[in-house]
């Protein structure tokens, strides 16, 4: 579900706080940065780069817009919604600018990659338009804003991975963190802007992505999620082809580089997001099973369980490929949690499509999903090739019917957990009540249990006593581990 999240506020995909000042630049010390972050967990890895190369050059970041000198909206494309909220969120810092003229905002990220100057010159939101490879540019660009001009760039680069930046950890005290394996993304499937937006896909250096893991842990992080617009794409040293680049160096591809990750510590908890059906491997699979710190939990986004919708979506797969890839998960690793995204009304949809997509639910019993109705995106294939022409209202009902199906699959699944005891590490205290603890399992299922003698960051034992369709609720057995 796309959501703005501020850096101040305690949400799962999200780490916050103010990071380390650094003074190295006397024009810029005592300048607060505030940087607010919208959509995928893309977004929030490139916002810890961002505060990255501007605390380098003396900037202080800070939680409290209301102190803030320079603001940076990080934003998401993926649909029309996150874009309104963005527009709004503009607004409110156009009107007070008016009373704090010195103030310099700017947009990051695939909305500003999309619309480009469109906000800078026609609507006057911004000072400055900075897409996800420009970001080094930033301290100059933000030099000309103070100058009295506007800035923009939004070139697009075949090769910026930002390997070299260690990102600031706007979380001090966080215990889980996102690390980039990939930039970009080949697939195209009409309904995405992301490959518009974010440019071709590169992978980044596996040594670099080793290193900035293993000082998380160091750091006292328990838990990373690689992240990637398709992990399972992932290739160091290697052509989409799978044709060595340079004889004279090592070649990675994602299975690989997850062994590597896997074996800094057996106490550092990986996870992975997203996924690609069309690009999962058995290899891949075998890797999970074979090591307990990778948690048994894939995010493998189905869309549609109709193979001709599915090739009106360009997804590069069918609906029997799918349930395959799934059929060898539940084979090679028994107890995995799998997870999915699924649209509602993409161009042409039938009712026997949909029911199509019913039936799979049916059949695949995902443990979660992320269910949307489709929204044309502009520039993408699907509004150059398609009609967007199923009623919103049908969108609607369809939405309603798979969503009214996950949750009964959901309360199922979560059921069956019942008497179980998982191992749960635990990331702060439960939103609902100061007197609970909340983390998630092997299955990134939250659980939530009365708070005792343990903290953030104890791995516990909890045994399961009850459950919503979304959260497991229990009792800690016992403590495996404490960092108090």
């Amino acid at each position: 579900m796309t959501k703005a999240i501020e850096l101040n506020k305690d949400i799962d995909e999200a780490r916050q706080g103010e990071a380390t000042v650094i003074a190295t630049n006397k024009k810029t010390v005592g300048r607060k940065l505030y940087v607010e972050s919208y959509g995928c967990a893309m977004n929030f890895a490139d916002s810890e780069v961002v505060a990255s190369i501007l605390t380098e050059k003396g900037y202080a970041t800070t939680a409290d817009v209301d102190e803030a000198d320079i603001i940076l909206i990080n934003t998401c494309s993926i649909r029309e919604n996150a874009e309104s909220r963005v527009r709004k969120r503009l607004t409110n810092f156009k009107n007070r600018k008016k009373r704090q003229p010195n103030l310099v905002v700017g947009i990051l990220g695939c909305m500003a990659e999309r619309l480009k100057t469109s906000l800078l010159e026609e609507e006057k939101l911004v000072d400055l338009v900075v897409g996800p490879d420009a970001y080094r540019d930033l301290p100059g660009l933000i030099e000309e804003v103070e100058g009295g001009q506007k800035a923009v760039n939004v070139l697009l680069s075949r090769e910026e991975t930002y390997a070299d930046i260690t990102p600031v950890r706007l979380d001090k005290k966080g215990i889980s963190s996102f690390v980039s394996i990939t930039r970009g993304c080949d697939n195209m499937c009409s309904f995405c802007v992301v490959p518009f937006t974010r440019g071709r896909e590169r992978s980044r250096d596996p040594q670099t992505i080793y290193n900035e893991c293993k000082e998380l842990l160091a750091s006292g992080y328990k838990e990373v999620t690689l992240l990637g617009q398709n992990v399972d794409s992932y290739r160091w040293n290697m052509t989409s082809k799978g044709e060595i680049k340079d004889s004279s160096k090592p070649t990675t591809n994602f299975a690989q580089l997850m062994e590597m990750v896997a074996g800094i510590s057996p106490e550092l908890r990986i996870r992975f997001s997203t996924s690609h059906p069309k690009d999962m491997t058995d290899e891949v699979l075998e890797v999970i099973a074979k090591h307990d710190n990778i948690c048994n939990y894939i995010h493998l986004p189905v869309q549609s369980g109709n193979s001709d919708v599915l090739k009106r979506m360009n997804r590069g797969y069918t609906r029997e490929w799918y349930i395959d890839r799934v059929n060898a998960i539940r084979r090679i690793i028994p107890d995995c949690a799998i997870t999915t995204d699924i649209i509602t009304g993409f161009c042409d949809e039938t009712d026997a499509e949909h029911e199509d997509t019913m039936s799979l639910m049916r059949e695949m019993k995902w443990d979660f999903a992320y269910m949307y109705k489709y929204s044309e995106r502009p520039k993408t294939l699907a509004e150059r090739k398609f009609e967007d022409n199923v009623p919103d209202e049908v969108k609607g009902a369809r939405l309603t019917e798979v969503i009214d199906l996950q949750q009964k699959n959901s309360l199922e699944i979560n059921q069956r957990q019942i008497g179980n005891i998982n191992k749960v590490l635990i990331e702060g205290t439960s939103k609902k009540s100061e007197d609970f603890l909340s983390g998630r399992d092997d299955h990134n299922t939250k659980v939530v249990f009365p708070k005792g003698n343990f903290g953030k960051g104890d791995y516990v034992m909890v045994k399961i006593k009850d459950c919503t369709t979304a959260t497991l609720l229990g009792e800690v057995v016992e403590i495996l581990e404490s960092t108090n």
